[in-house]
């Protein structure tokens, strides 16, 4: 059984909705091909999924908001045979086979920005449910409540089809509304709420006094330390988890004490590299041989817990030293009332690379004030030598911020100065 915002569909609806799917796609008949689906109404991606899997057939799930010409896009990217965009009347893209068996793709981008395609196969999705629900067992009596997209494979893996084999019903509540969250949140005996720091962070400032979430898992992107306060003040109990598209969950922190703990890797790895607290290095894992290169930077603790530092792909290098991007905004983000902030790299002729920095805020901020707070609080090398204050941070669809995208922006001139009374 599986809720979707205040209706249930039961076992039996999506078995007939899955077998008409199958019939209506012809999936017997394409059981190699690969599939781009987007719908927008969430029991039919889930049905459409439930039927492809059965079939063996390749699923690239995409994000219900994504418009025709980007799901186009996205399936000839990754070389899907046909796209499902809200009907079932497939629209043919490639004709090529692929020979690989069944898989679940996912659209990434590498360390150049571009597009590409992550495919995993469904049993090594198996094999990460059967760790994950083996390792992680403390969320097995709560109700898990998916505030999120399914069709990404947090919400869809880590979300549902976790909770299908732990044989709980998850409910999974596709709206961004903070007030409907709130009255799920309410309605729900002992929630585990499954979301984006973006969504825990305004559903703990939204909370009255005294009152507090049962569980919070949190993943994708580390909270600002002023968010992550906020959130684990109102949390009973506070998880996170940390992964990347190619392997999946890596590591998950049962009891969340600092926003930068990301978890004891899952049983399925083997730590081969982390370096240390003195000496920092890119986290790697190794599953079956197979070496998995996240590109975050960090070191694993004598206790095994995995620490993030950076992205290897953010780090800022002014003049030979390290600037991590969360260090300077966790400084930014206790100044007066700034409630988000971006930190990214600017190309500088004398210092090879400097730091820039975009935030937004409930009033304007005197940025001389600002300059000031940071010097106080900052070496020389990470103080931001642009400052622009903007209405708002622009994030992905997941929460995520994409560093390299909001630099691209602000070079274009993208983003202009925001216009708001002096307080």
């Amino acid at each position: 059984m599986i809720a979707i915002n205040d209706t249930v569909f039961d076992q039996t609806y999506f078995r007939h909705a899955a077998d008409r799917m199958a019939a209506e796609a012809q999936l017997d008949k394409r059981a190699g091909d690969r599939f781009a689906v987007c719908f927008s109404a969430a029991q039919d991606w889930l049905a459409f999924f439930f039927a492809a899997r059965a079939a063996g057939a390749s699923v690239l799930p995409l994000h219900p908001s994504t418009p025709y010409a980007a799901a186009r896009r996205q399936a000839e990217t990754a070389k899907c045979n046909w796209l499902f965009y809200n009907r079932l009347e497939g629209e043919p893209i490639c004709e090529e086979r692929a020979s690989e068996a069944g898989q679940l793709l996912q659209m990434s981008s590498g360390t150049t920005g571009e597009p590409k395609c992550i495919a995993r196969a469904w049993s090594e999705i198996d094999d990460e449910i059967e760790s994950y629900t083996s390792t992680f067992v403390e969320p097995q009596d709560m109700t898990p409540l998916i505030a999120g997209p399914t069709s990404h494979s947090y919400g869809l893996i880590c979300g549902v089809l976790v909770a299908l084999k732990r044989g709980q019903s998850p409910a999974v509540l596709d709206t961004g509304n903070p007030k409907f969250l709130l009255r799920k949140l309410r309605e729900t005996e002992r929630p585990y709420l499954i979301s984006s720091p973006a969504i825990l962070h305004t559903l703990a400032r939204l909370l009255p006094s005294g009152e507090h979430i049962h569980a919070t898992m949190t993943s994708g992107t580390l909270l600002p330390e002023s968010w992550f306060r906020q959130i684990r003040a109102k949390s009973k109990y506070m998880f996170q988890q940390y992964g990347c598209s190619e392997a999946g969950c890596i590591a998950i922190n049962p009891d969340v004490q600092a926003a930068n703990e990301v978890g004891y890797v899952l049983p399925r790895f083997s730590l081969r590299d982390a370096g240390t607290a003195g000496d920092p290095k890119e986290i790697t894992v190794e599953r079956k041989d197979v070496a998995v290169e996240t590109r975050d930077l960090g070191y694993r603790r004598d206790d095994g817990m995995l620490v993030f530092l950076s992205r290897l792909d953010d780090l800022i290098n002014v003049s030979g030293l390290n600037v991590y991007p969360k260090e300077v905004e966790d400084v930014v983000m206790t100044f007066a009332r700034i409630g988000d902030a971006v930190v990214f790299r600017k190309q500088d002729a004398f210092a090879g690379e400097r730091v820039a920095l975009l935030f937004s805020a409930e009033h304007a901020v005197d940025r001389t004030q600002l300059r000031q707070w940071c010097a106080e609080r900052l070496a020389a090398h990470q103080m931001p030598t642009e400052i622009l204050q903007v209405e708002r941070i622009p994030r992905q669809a997941n929460g995520k911020i994409s560093r390299r995208d909001v630099a691209a922006r602000y070079g274009a001139g993208e983003f202009g100065p925001v216009r708001t009374e002096a307080a």
